[in-house]
């Protein structure tokens, strides 16, 4: 398969094209969002939806997510990933397929809907994750773009996958929001520095390899300028898998926390890598036939509990 975005080949890092569409689908009055969100999630390479979830919902997923980060020896080991230089969990993968409350989650219409729209065609989940920021020892999330090392890393062959970050508790910004690039996600910024054996060993944890310029990233910044979008526990942040993002460090006492799921185009399935010998491990990137997503309506609390 051609590689269309070559990245941590050349010495010096570049600009490319992108050669994909951001939105799959037109939009009509049956959208699951409006023109104005279709509009703003093309331009922009983000969107927010507030208000989606009630209260009891929202508060039966905080309680979920409190008894995962209670009890991570009863997850799978490889997937409980602590912060860098300590045992503060950071992140706990593959959440949808250890968790009845995040698989009814993943595929609830009013996120899955939306995916399938955006993305014009039948999705499953490529990647989950729930995300922690613990107050005071929260590690920063260094800028990347998620595309750059799904492609090179896991083989993910086009810009046709999105992330969806639902809030489980509020986003300030004091605490280490999500920052994002706006308009960062209509070119492809490509990489340097060939990628270790197992990077992602380390990466999970701090990020080395896959990390753009400095140059480039103050170019982006000064054309496009930074937004850190904030809400209330509920609120789902949904944002292009090109668009360039990060996050500051959490030194404030007031944790942060989200349930990441990421929707990938079941015409979209996993390559061989582009960049590396040995893909990452499924637990991080979904191979072989996908499961795509039946959307489900009706409350989370009566479904997951069914």
């Amino acid at each position: 398969m051609k590689d269309l975005y070559p990245s941590r080949h050349a010495a010096v890092a570049e600009f490319l094209p992108r050669l994909d569409p951001v939105v799959y689908s037109d939009w009509s009055e049956d959208a699951p969002v409006s023109r104005s969100q279709s509009e703003q999630f093309d331009r922009d390479g983000y969107l927010v939806l507030e208000d989606i979830f009630s209260d009891e919902e929202v508060t039966f997923l905080q309680r979920e997510a409190g008894k995962l980060l209670a009890d991570p020896d009863a997850l799978e080991k490889d997937t409980v990933i602590t912060e860098p230089g300590g045992k503060e969990v950071r992140s706990i993968f593959r959440i949808h397929a250890q968790s009845r409350v995040i698989e009814r989650l993943a595929a609830d219409e009013r996120l899955a809907g939306v995916a399938r729209f955006l993305l014009g065609d039948d999705v499953y989940i490529h990647q989950s994750r729930l995300n922690y920021k613990p107050g005071f020892q929260g590690k920063e999330f260094y800028w990347h773009s998620d595309f750059e090392t799904w492609h090179v890393e896991d083989g993910m062959p086009r810009m046709r996958a999105l992330s969806m970050s639902v809030l489980l508790a509020e986003n300030t910004p004091n605490n280490g929001p999500l920052m994002l690039v706006p308009g960062s996600h209509r070119q492809f910024l490509t990489c340097v520095g060939a990628t270790p054996e197992d990077h992602y060993r380390q990466s999970l944890k701090k990020q080395e390899y896959g990390v753009p310029d400095e140059d480039s990233l103050a170019e982006l910044a000064h054309d496009n300028g930074i937004v850190a979008p904030t809400g209330k526990p509920g609120s789902v942040v949904i944002f292009d898998c090109n668009v360039m993002h990060g996050s500051n460090g959490n030194i404030t006492p007031f944790p942060r926390a989200n349930a990441f799921l990421v929707y990938n185009a079941v015409s979209n399935r996993l390559a061989p890598p582009f960049g590396v010998d040995r893909p990452r491990p499924a637990f991080i990137a979904a191979r072989g036939e996908p499961d795509s997503v039946t959307p489900v309506t009706g409350s989370l609390i009566e479904e997951a509990l069914a």
